[in-house]
């Protein structure tokens, strides 16, 4: 059964899109979300919060669009496909371990790492790359803190922690996307994705993804404004890192995954499964990618 969408006062359909509070999310979702371009029988509204929540309450079913991470997608595949476009992959750069400068990689190795949610793609890369590791979950934005103030001897960061690391003379124990970028076939680290719910039915899930490709092509090509927006959301950050920030994360792949970027995801799934953090009976080769090229 096509579940029934909530209308406004005009008769769109209200599609509320759940986004992580950081720069790049907020500026591939401005276009649709303000209304800077037609979408007709269609109002987008967004809903903002941290990565491991977005994964839990999709979980749950209860938003009709989500960005999520990779390493959660399986657990909420029956309820929700990946669109082709949304990608936050690293390009030759990624999550990163970081500790205080003389603090060797043995030491962080045996100590309690501080890592943002344990079904984020970073901790799966950190998994991957090191096996076993005590960790403890902490807010992404209090990683970088926590590291300074002595209470983790390191963490594992995300977000616009990824630039901001050197503004406190943090060094860099490992950083996961190279890691990947060296472990495959130079294919980008898959981070996060943005799924649509199956019960709106292919028709909606098609528009709706549609739209979201070109909010992202309509940042990408009149940046200005879209910008602006981002920085709010980039926790104190100036326009040069804001703007170096989205671009790493916001790009060509974010407008379609492409061939390697989705063997990518397949193959990061399939090591997740061997690791025994994704469940073995889910099948990577059904991925379905809503708007992508007819193979």
């Amino acid at each position: 059964m096509v579940a029934e969408l909530p209308l406004d006062e005009d008769g769109n359909k209200i599609v509320r899109i759940g986004h992580s509070p950081d720069p790049d999310d907020a500026f591939m979702f401005h276009a649709m979300t303000t209304g800077a371009f037609p979408t007709p029988g269609y109002r987008f509204v967004h809903e903002l919060q941290d990565i491991e929540t977005l994964n839990h309450r999709a979980m749950n079913q209860e938003l009709e669009v989500s960005a999520v991470s990779i390493h959660a997608y399986p657990d909420i595949s029956e309820h929700y496909a990946l669109m082709n476009c949304g990608a936050s992959m690293g390009e030759g750069y990624g999550p990163m371990v970081v500790a205080k400068q003389g603090i060797s990689l043995d030491e962080v190795r045996s100590s309690t790492i501080a890592v943002p949610g344990l079904k984020t793609s970073a901790y799966l890369g950190l998994r991957l790359a090191w096996g076993d590791c005590d960790v403890e979950v902490v807010p992404f934005d209090e990683i970088i803190p926590r590291v300074l103030d002595g209470t983790y001897l390191s963490g594992l960061i995300i977000h616009e922690g990824q630039l901001t690391y050197v503004e406190h003379d943090l060094n860099v124990l490992i950083d996961l996307g190279k890691w990947w970028n060296g472990r495959t076939e130079n294919w980008p680290m898959p981070l996060g994705g943005n799924v649509v719910r199956r019960d709106l039915g292919q028709t909606v899930m098609e528009d709706i993804t549609k739209y979201t490709k070109m909010s992202i092509e309509f940042a990408i090509q009149s940046p200005t404004e879209a910008l602006e927006f981002a920085k709010a959301w980039g926790r104190g950050i100036d326009d040069e890192t804001n703007r170096e920030f989205v671009s790493m994360y916001v790009n060509d792949r974010t407008i379609d995954y492409r061939d390697e970027g989705r063997s990518s995801i397949r193959q990061f799934i399939q090591e997740g499964q061997e690791l025994g953090l994704i469940r073995s009976s889910f099948d990577v080769n059904e991925i379905d990618f809503i708007g992508a090229p007819e193979q």
